[in-house]
């Protein structure tokens, strides 16, 4: 197989039509230049078919030849997704459909002023013949240029993620049966757990188009995810039947966490599918707090599952007028300098990211994403910025990293548990997945701000982790209720935020509160409980003797096995609640439990304050972890890299002062005799389990440890 370079870095080149056809060599010549070696070209079905098997490659055909000539590796991003105007008449009925019955109409990308977006739905149980000219052109653009020296390799789909609104048609209503008719064997047991008993044949069962929290509607958001991963695969083979010799990638958005349930994002599963795997997250659109970039990064590497990941897009120039960004300052990632693309660079390789792109290399030129992005200027021209990326991509693709990139971020001291069927259950109640989402992220936030390395994991990878944190558990399945018992009676540590599988499949409530046997594991029944999300905003717990906040959802126990540990101690608990039980310690088998009877990662999303932040570096002394690397110094953060021939310390200084940092090692780590510098400037002094270092402002320290 062809191999791609060491450390990709460079930036997505040709969306055609920017930049502007005379401009290409020079452009070349430039990146060369400046140790750019790798870049990405959308190749829009839309563009190249012109006519019914009729193609246009000479944009695309140059693009290549600039790249062989110059020493820069082309991937080439398949656009499906763009179909050709003549398309959209010939196969009108698969156009997409909302939940509305209208139907989808071409149109352009915000990030590309071509039209044929958002593409045409290739469902191949009653859509085959687009599909099949789908694979038409697939099958073309990869007998092109599979043999030409300037390709790298296939991205096989932009972001991994489906539009909300999509889709209804008949051809998905048709594979949804066939899905339905895998999982449930039967039209009688289909009609049993929808619980619509008068369902005759497999075409009484329609997607449902209201957002409600019933089985019929869990299963829909199941299928879209698994419908859209399906056709992924399908990508995939197709192009690896063609094409042996070429590597194939691809990358999402690092929104798992939030866009599952309406999106299909789901880092492990789009992972699976590719040799590398990469992400976009750009401040200006998802804000500029230091632990936002962290868990995305932290996200990806996790769903990577130890495969080689990329930063596919990272930001590198300003955004201007997207209403993800009006009404917030320039410095929260609106207005990019140098010092920005820095500590951008940085953090995702300290998350383990092994290649750097830009979604420009210069910006477009027209549309509303004009101006955006590129570290170039609009004519191609050197900026400031663009002697950074230099910089950073001089030092990251020298051969004498080498050993820097081979190791790898030790695991953290705790995991994240993300149960992917609590999120769909909250956007079907909710209308949106943003109080899971918040519960989630805030958890991680809490634990990263207390000098731990939280990890996401999945519920089939919790035996790699002694600690485990569950966030928003209100809806469980019984599987992994079970799965979870199991792992403590084997000796791990659980803390829960409260309601724990409250609902169960289907979303049926459980008439023992815990549900699903989780009394027993938690070792408590609930005594009382509120769901009134819009009330609770001011409520909080003691537990450790301080007080905490929480929010959503309230539940109070009665212990049972377990120990009262904790009390209600807000106003908002309201007169029922107020100084009843919050928390229960359990012992359960060899290992143990907290649970928590509302949800600290959300009190904390919310208004991070010193008595959240308490809280979650209060948890994690109960649950003996051990920090691998803290600083103590907000703005500050620390991670740690192993491999057989050493170990690399990353600090990273997100304030924009210089700050001179003294990380602490856990004694379970080293110890170490010898520090080196390989990235920044001035001494590194270890001084037993401690190293002191200065840090530049919106910079960082690379030491490595022997």
């Amino acid at each position: 197989m062809t191999e791609l370079p060491a450390f990709p870095y460079g930036a997505v080149y040709f969306r055609k039509s920017n930049p502007p056809k005379a401009d290409w060599p020079r452009d070349y010549a430039t990146a060369a230049e400046d140790s750019a070696n790798m870049f990405r070209h959308w190749f829009l079905w839309s563009a190249i078919e012109t006519a019914p098997g009729i193609f246009d490659w000479a944009d695309y055909d140059r693009q290549l030849d600039l790249a062989a000539h110059n020493g820069i590796t082309t991937v080439i991003a398949e656009f499906l997704t763009a179909a050709p105007e003549w398309a959209w008449r010939q196969f009108a009925h698969a156009r997409f459909e909302d939940r509305d019955g209208k139907r989808a109409h071409s149109t352009y990308s915000h990030s590309c002023a071509v039209g044929g977006f958002p593409g045409l739905c290739l469902d191949s149980l009653d859509n085959d013949d687009v599909r099949a000219a789908g694979e038409q052109f697939l099958r073309a653009l990869v007998e092109r240029y599979r043999e030409h020296p300037g390709l790298g390799g296939y991205d096989i789909w932009n972001e991994c993620n489906i539009p909300a609104a999509y889709c209804f048609c008949p051809a998905t209503a048709t594979r949804f049966r066939a899905w339905l008719r895998e999982k449930y064997g039967t039209v009688a047991a289909l009609g049993e757990a929808w619980r619509r008993y008068s369902i005759a044949e497999w075409d009484d069962a329609e997607p449902p188009r209201t957002l409600a929290p019933y089985p019929d509607v869990l299963d829909w958001l199941q299928f879209r995810i698994d419908n859209a991963y399906r056709l992924m695969h399908w990508r995939a083979d197709l192009i690896r039947s063609l094409d042996a010799d070429h590597p194939v990638t691809a990358h999402g958005v690092a929104l798992s966490i939030s866009n599952m349930a309406d999106g299909a994002c789901h880092e492990w599963r789009a992972a699976a599918e590719v040799s590398s795997y990469g992400f976009t997250w750009v401040a200006s659109r998802r804000g500029n707090e230091p632990w936002k970039q962290w868990h995305a990064v932290d996200l990806v590497r996790a769903g990577s599952r130890g495969k080689p990941f990329w930063h596919a897009e990272a930001q590198a120039g300003p955004l201007w007028m997207q209403p993800q960004v009006t009404g917030r300052p320039r410095e929260d990632g609106r207005i990019t300098d140098p010092e920005d693309i820095r500590l951008w660079n940085l953090v995702s390789f300290a998350g383990g990211a092994t290649g750097m792109l830009y979604p420009r290399w210069r910006p477009l030129l027209d549309g509303p994403l004009f101006g955006a992005f590129g570290g170039y200027s609009m004519d191609g021209s050197r900026t400031p910025r663009s002697e950074m990326m230099r910089t950073l991509a001089e030092w990251a693709t020298a051969p004498e990293q080498a050993d820097v990139w081979e190791a790898r971020p030790v695991r953290g001291e705790i995991g994240i548990v993300v149960v992917p069927e609590s999120q769909l259950f909250c956007y079907a109640q909710q209308g949106s997945t943003a109080l899971y989402a918040q519960a989630a992220r805030g958890a991680y936030q809490g634990f990263l701000e207390a000098g731990y390395q939280p990890d996401w994991v999945l519920i089939d990878h919790i035996d790699e982790y002694d600690a485990l944190y569950l966030p928003f558990p209100a809806m469980l399945p019984a599987a992994v209720a079970s799965r979870l018992r199991v792992w403590v009676e084997r000796g791990g540590t659980l803390l829960s935020e409260g309601c724990p599988g409250y609902f169960g499949d289907g979303g049926t409530v459980g008439a023992v509160q815990p549900n699903l046997g989780l009394d027993d594991l938690f070792g408590a029944r609930e005594s009382y409980v509120e769901f009134m999300p819009d009330l609770l905003d001011g409520l909080t717990f003691e537990v450790g003797g301080q007080a905490a906040p929480g929010g959503i959802f309230l539940q109070a126990y009665t212990p049972t096995t377990g120990t009262a540990v904790g009390w209600y101690r807000c106003e908002a608990a309201g007169a029922y609640a107020d100084g009843a039980v919050a928390v229960v310690d359990n012992q359960f088998g060899q290992g143990r439990t907290r649970l928590v009877g509302t949800f600290p990662g959300y009190g904390h999303a919310r208004q991070p304050s010193d008595a959240s932040r308490a809280f979650f570096a209060e948890a994690a002394r109960w649950a003996g972890l051990a920090p691998h690397a803290t600083t103590g110094t907000p703005g500050i953060l620390a991670r740690l890299h192993a491999s057989p021939s050493g170990a690399f310390l990353w600090v990273l200084n997100h304030c924009r002062q210089s700050e001179t940092a003294t990380v602490h090692f856990g004694e379970h780590l080293g110890p170490f005799t010898a520090a080196t510098r390989r990235w920044g400037t001035g001494a590194a002094a270890l001084d037993g389990q401690s190293l002191t270092v200065g840090v530049a402002g919106r910079d960082g320290a690379v030491v490595q440890l022997r």
